[in-house]
């Protein structure tokens, strides 16, 4: 394949189900939609961790989140291992990035770039340290006010995400010219449709709050009563203030930050298109996880249920199948291979062990045998849990706890958990053995709960900790966090 640019859009907390080229009848998301007819869809795309720190070091690294040791929003990615950024930039390609990245700090050369614009990293270089407690989960009070705040409006968020394009198209126009002697890499990170779920009035009023859907399941009859799932509601309390009124106001402002998302990435296009970049650049969208959005009574992300743990991925521009639909399942560690392939770079001998494989080559046909894999360390975790794809089964396996088996061919909502069903017995014992050939469960869990346990005391202990409390979201840059 000719080598081309790069252009990588990752957005934050984009449930892949609230975008119309998969399937949302009421969803705009026009700009969106025309890269997908253009260029190849993933149908199975995952997250490698459904929190956002986590899931990017392994974006960075193309490696699971047990290799690079990032389990939470307090332990970020600080230049180690190498990122596919590191080794374009050996090879002499520029690497650029814009946006959020939420690695350790600002240092561009040690993350892997060649600059870093507007970038976005953990608070304080420190991060979420009320997420590395588990051993008894705290209640993080701020998540109840979600559904208070929920509504039309601006936030830092949406701010921040109107500069990132201006930059990006400020960058495509100005920047990308003085790099044509290699094919170059571009980063943009944006952070809708992440909370606060507070779009601006243009976007936020496409979507009557009488019209917007309900969540499925959420009726408290409705909703599962694993262990796992109810240690994290109760910890994550999103739901505790909603009312139906501010139900619907979430699932209305989350939806208008979608399309407010979706506006700035057609700003990005059209300027890709004007400066004559699109023949020759790859442009891939994905998000770093999902969003449950009230679906079985749970809001934010956490979960492996498909909501939160399913991402969306577009891939469009030279060699890329056009107006393609590809069922085999893919993640975020994908994107270290496509760059370097993308790019025409040299792959190096020290990336032989990794898991992921070009995502340019899945589009063109080839069915990797592999099991993919994502895990959660996390906030509100108060075991580990991984999840697996076998064929059309979904394992989610919890060290110590009953494992939750989903038919997504039969069941894609995932209204009915098989892991109890003895009949499948067969089934989810292959699963476990599947996932037991990646890594050891229990072994990855108290590897976690060792280095969350070193950072804490690095911290001033547990109950140092707590009397600090924690921040609802990082904020972009300039903007201090609100402490609680």
């Amino acid at each position: 394949m000719k080598p081309s640019n790069l252009l990588f859009i990752l957005s934050d907390e984009h449930n892949k189900r609230v975008s119309g080229c998969y399937g949302h009848r009421m969803i705009r998301t026009p700009y969106l939609d025309r890269l997908a007819a253009r260029g190849t869809r993933f149908t199975a795309a995952y997250t490698n961790c459904p929190i956002c720190v986590p899931a990017r070091a392994s974006f960075a690294t193309g490696r699971y989140v047990h290799e690079v040791r990032c389990w939470d929003n307090a332990i970020a990615y600080e230049g180690r291992p190498a990122s596919w950024g590191h080794r374009l930039m050996a090879q002499g390609h520029h690497v650029a990035s814009i946006g959020k990245l939420h690695y350790q700090a600002s240092d561009p050369a040690r993350n892997g770039f060649s600059e870093e614009i507007l970038p976005l990293h953990i608070v304080n270089g420190y991060g979420d340290l009320l997420g590395l407690i588990r051993d008894e989960l705290p209640r993080r009070a701020g998540s109840a006010r979600l559904g208070p705040e929920a509504g039309r409006g601006e936030s830092d968020y949406t701010r921040y995400d109107r500069t990132i394009a201006e930059e990006t198209v400020k960058w495509l126009t100005q920047s990308a010219p003085r790099h044509r002697a290699k094919p170059w890499a571009l980063y943009v990170g944006f952070v809708s449709p992440h909370f606060p779920l507070i779009a601006p009035p243009r976007f936020y009023d496409l979507y009557p709050e009488d019209k917007v859907p309900w969540p499925e399941l959420y009726a408290p009859d409705e909703r599962p009563r694993h262990p796992f799932i109810e240690a994290m509601r109760k910890c994550l309390c999103f739901d505790e203030a909603f009312d139906p009124p501010m139900v619907r106001r979430a699932i209305a402002a989350y939806f208008g930050l979608v399309s407010f998302l979706d506006d700035n990435v057609g700003k990005i296009l059209a300027a890709l298109e004007d400066t004559g970049l699109a023949a020759n650049t790859r442009i891939v969208y994905s998000s770093d996880h999902g969003d449950n959005l009230g679906t079985r009574g749970l809001w934010g992300k956490s979960t492996m249920y498909e909501e939160s743990a399913g991402i969306p991925m577009i891939m469009a521009g030279p060699d890329v199948p056009a107006g393609k639909v590809c069922d085999t399942p893919v993640m975020l560690a994908d994107g270290f291979p496509t760059f370097i392939q993308s790019l025409g770079a040299k792959p190096d001998p020290l990336d032989r062990d990794l898991p992921g494989v070009s995502l340019l080559d899945i589009a063109n046909g080839s069915v990797p045998r592999r099991t993919i894999l994502s895990e959660y360390h996390a906030a509100g975790a108060i075991t580990a849990s991984y999840m697996i794809r076998n064929g059309k089964y979904k394992y989610i396996h919890y060290v110590g706890m009953q494992p939750m088996l989903f038919d997504l061919e039969a069941d894609p909502h995932e209204r009915r958990d098989l892991g109890c069903e003895p009949a499948l017995e067969p089934t989810i014992a292959e699963c476990e053995a599947l996932l037991r050939k990646i890594l050891d469960p229990e072994a990855a869990d108290q590897q976690a709960r060792a280095d969350q346990k070193v950072c804490i005391e690095k911290h001033g202990g547990k109950d140092s900790i707590l009397r600090k409390g924690t921040f609802r979201y990082s904020p972009p840059p300039g903007v201090k966090a609100a402490y609680h």
